[in-house]
């Protein structure tokens, strides 16, 4: 409970009551909340040759679904997860690469890229130490934002804006946010969890999903096939436009000329929201409780039951959402789903969490049925977080680190978003707020009720 409660209960008293708007005012005055048009579409908020993520057309004025498309500098996804399966390589480096710089490597040039990330992964002495261990936070992304700001103090070019030294910057914090993580999560597991601590030692040698599983397990070892999954949630997480809630939070931060570190930082913390990047967790939250709660997960008519018990604010968390289902921009596809549901589902054959793939699989299929059965005649499909969370659990990922792992690979996307902004945008992004307080004469002290 709060010291003071009852002055607290007092002033939120009056915060509540000088804080309303009316909702029509918003129609009044044609504000667009949320950055968004009334048809769903974002507001137009700038130019990237960054990402296009793409899940309609407007046709004659009208919205028009299509199948979703995530394009990284012109090259589709796809195209890309294809290339790095049928290889049976390792795909996430060669993303920060094409994200950051705007093209494909070579051989010999990817050769020193991965080199310099191995490099650059060491965290600065005593860091882990002063930084990490000694304030151990219950929230990984906290803790991770906290550290990234932490890295300013030991940047002697932490203030040098050029683009030698933001590169730099980027690069270092790319190859470094895993070990934070990792190191964040140990502690945390110490401290909040009265279990052990384990520290490995880098492995130079070591890819970045290779270097997360071998630091997260305390014997080490790792199926290939298991860091090639792993590397493949980090393609796919690497970026999504400039328009999605946290790289946007970078770019207004950098368009007010702050640090680099600062501006990642606030990236971090908007990731870590629950409307955001915290929606995995949701969906398994809301996976459990269907588990717990269905007796036949193979029966259509049960889980559509409770499906709609939930859409109806009956069941799970009373919200009425099913989370996992609809994105603000991919209608018909999520390509990311569909991507990680084929990967996922080939390695979960014959094991005991194929039924929980299967379980999803019915929610993907029945979610649409039971939405329009309600009137509504949104076009919705899975999105990526339906998916991820059970990956992750495959993986034997704690649930702790689902949000940060998408931090690791979002920081990919924020540092070429940044760098664009920087040389591109030049002019500090301000919208405007419709005023809507009547003037008041100015009331002395003692005069005052």
């Amino acid at each position: 409970m709060y010291e003071d409660s009852g002055y607290i209960e007092y002033i939120c008293g009056k915060l509540l009551k000088n804080n309303k708007i009316e909702p029509e005012l918003y129609n009044q005055y044609r504000v667009k909340r949320g950055l968004r048009n009334d048809d769903g579409s974002g507001v137009m908020a700038g130019i990237t040759n960054i990402c296009n993520v793409h899940g309609y057309v407007m046709d004659e004025g009208e919205k028009r679904s299509i199948e979703g498309e995530l394009i990284y500098r012109g090259y589709s996804v796809d195209s890309i997860v294809d290339s790095v399966v049928s290889d049976k390589r390792y795909g996430f480096e060669e993303i920060v690469y094409l994200l950051l710089l705007g093209e494909l490597p070579n051989a010999e040039d990817f050769a020193k890229f991965k080199a310099l990330l191995a490099k650059k992964r060491e965290l600065p002495s005593d860091f882990a130490e002063d930084m990490i261990f000694k304030a151990p936070s219950p929230n990984i992304m906290n803790k991770m934002s906290r550290s990234v700001l932490a890295l300013y103090s030991y940047d002697e070019m932490a203030e040098d804006g050029s683009i030698e030294s933001e590169i730099d910057k980027a690069i270092s914090l790319i190859a470094r946010l895993p070990v934070i993580m990792v190191n964040a999560y140990m502690v945390k597991r110490r401290h909040y969890d009265h279990d052990s601590l384990i520290v490995h030692p880098l492995r130079e040698e070591e890819n970045t999903a290779q270097t997360i599983l071998s630091m997260l397990r305390a014997d080490r070892q790792y199926t290939e096939e298991e860091a090639k999954l792993l590397d493949l949630m980090l393609m796919l997480h690497a970026e999504h436009g400039g328009g999605n809630n946290s790289t946007f939070t970078c770019r207004v931060l950098t368009s007010a000329g702050t640090d680099a570190y600062s501006a990642y930082a606030g990236a971090i913390g908007s990731l870590k929201g629950h409307r955001h990047g915290g929606a995995n967790i949701k969906v398994m939250q809301m996976i459990e409780n269907i588990e717990k709660n269905v007796k036949n997960w193979e029966n259509e008519g049960e889980v559509a039951d409770y499906l709609r018990g939930i859409l109806d604010k009956r069941e799970n968390d009373m919200s009425g959402l099913i989370y996992g289902m609809g994105h603000a921009v991919y209608t018909i596809s999520d390509p990311r789903a569909k991507i990680l549901k084929k990967n996922a589902m080939r390695l979960a054959e014959g094991k005991e969490i194929e039924a929980e793939f299967r379980l999803l699989d019915t929610v993907e299929r029945l979610t649409p049925i039971l939405m329009a059965e309600r009137g509504n005649k949104k076009t919705v499909c899975a999105n990526v977080d339906l998916y991820s969370g059970l990956v992750y659990r495959m993986l034997g990922i704690p649930t702790e680190l689902y949000t940060p792992l998408f931090a690791v690979s979002r920081m990919a996307g924020w540092s070429a978003h940044r760098l664009e902004e920087m040389l591109t945008g030049k002019r500090i992004i301000r919208p405007a707020y419709k005023a809507i307080a009547k003037t008041r004469d100015y009331v002395g002290i003692d005069d005052r009720k």
